[in-house]
């Protein structure tokens, strides 16, 4: 028998109701029947309470940006913006879905290195602020402005020289696609100002998935100095900076929950103690998966059991293409196992070691990897933890005409 391998730590906020597991209070094997298999289930409570603990910890004066690329569900969007200060996007089809869920203009960034003509188009008309992430792609976005008798609202964002240590995807610290690098930015705020445009500040993204708070810290100090030295060499107060975020959580064995409270002490203190050039300056978090990811559960049927060569699989009904980083298929090096459970035994021991896996017709498609499980059964439902960011929107739903999920929130 091959060697066990453990799982992820379940996230706290969970809880069992007659030996199933519960989300918004209703178990696992109701919300499947209600709404089929595979589902993903999002907790508007958790989400509530993750941007409460937030809200709690950081500086008063600190803006909370949702980036809702980890997680455009409606629903799920449109209670993030009523908890938040900003929608952050990276797309023309972000920006449609942050206006349809009711997100204000002028409360919406937009980032991302491949902004086409058509998207700048969209984002100026609508009065969002765009982060500038090239010479090119400012030259663009006046232009548009100039053509259309609108003034554009530019952030630059910049590519620092240093990153964000033990980051899960660095975004800094070398030749990167995002951003400028820093010797382009006095230049281009100063095109900028020159022109009928609106120079809204600076957005520095060092790197993200981090679990270390002094990292965090070094990173926040680091980008505050940056912004600093930035705006002396401009000879002009940014507006607003965003700081990025960074924020990571608990995905695999070993991996302890960030410390937001010495993040917060230490980022109060910078506040207090800022350039003169920042006195007035507007800052702000963008954070994705730390404010939805441990909100979310991906739900699937078991359709199979089977044996081969000793081991024993479950064969679900979902898989990588609903549910493609728990597959380790999203970026991870080595695979390594989410939290996962059996969800209507969700208080029953461990008494054998199984792999689940999806229907799909590859061998990547392995949700958990010879994990210690109570027994299941054709019929069960597997849940899959940390679901809530990066699973529907960032998998290959049509990955063998399989289609998409269903997805639902729960109170």
């Amino acid at each position: 028998m091959n060697k066990v391998k453990p799982i992820g730590p379940i996230p706290d906020g969970y809880e069992s109701v007659s030996g199933e597991l519960a989300i918004g209070g209703a178990s696992a094997t109701d919300l499947v029947g209600e709404h089929g298999s595979p589902l993903f289930v999002y907790s508007e409570n958790l989400l509530s309470r993750r941007i409460e603990a937030l809200r709690a910890t950081m500086p008063e004066q600190l803006h909370i940006h949702y980036a809702m690329k980890a997680n455009p569900f409606t629903p799920v969007l449109s209670h993030m913006i009523t908890l938040v200060d900003g929608i952050d996007i990276a797309s023309g089809g972000e920006l449609a879905m942050a206006l349809g869920a009711g997100a204000t203009a002028g409360h919406i960034s937009f980032a991302g290195p491949g902004k086409r003509d058509d998207e700048l188009l969209q984002a100026i008309k609508a009065g969002v602020t765009i982060n500038i992430e090239s010479p090119n792609e400012c030259d663009r976005a006046l232009s548009i402005g100039a053509r259309e008798g609108i003034k554009p609202r530019l952030a630059v964002r910049v590519n620092p020289d240093f990153d964000l240590k033990g980051s899960g995807m660095k975004m800094g610290g070398g030749a990167k696609p995002f951003g400028m690098d820093t010797d382009l930015v006095a230049p281009t705020v100063r095109k900028i100002m020159a022109s009928d445009a609106h120079w809204r500040g600076f957005h520095i993204f060092a790197g993200s998935q981090a679990l270390k708070a002094d990292a965090i810290i070094e990173t926040q100090a680091q980008t505050i100095a940056l912004a600093a030295r930035l705006a002396d060499e401009i000879g002009h107060s940014p507006e607003h900076v965003n700081l990025g975020g960074g924020f990571g959580i608990p995905y695999f064995p070993g991996d302890e929950a960030l410390d937001i409270t010495e993040i917060g002490i230490a980022l109060k203190q910078q506040f207090s103690d800022l350039p003169a050039i920042l006195s007035n300056t507007q800052f702000a978090l963008e954070l994705g998966r730390y404010l939805v990811g441990e909100a979310g559960v991906y739900l699937t049927r078991i359709v199979d059991r089977k044996e081969s060569q000793g081991e024993t699989f479950l064969v679900t009904d979902g898989g990588l293409h609903h549910q493609l980083a728990a597959s380790g298929n999203f970026g991870t090096v080595i695979r390594r196992n989410y939290p996962a459970a059996i969800a209507n035994r969700y208080d029953q021991p461990s008494e054998e070691t199984v792999s689940i896996v999806g229907c799909l017709c590859t061998p990547l498609d392995l949700l958990s990897d010879r994990a210690e499980m109570p027994v299941a059964q054709v019929g069960d439902v597997v849940a899959i933890f940390c679901a809530g960011a990066y699973g529907a929107t960032a998998s290959p739903a049509n990955f063998l005409g399989q289609g998409a999920a269903k997805e639902v929130m729960v109170g």
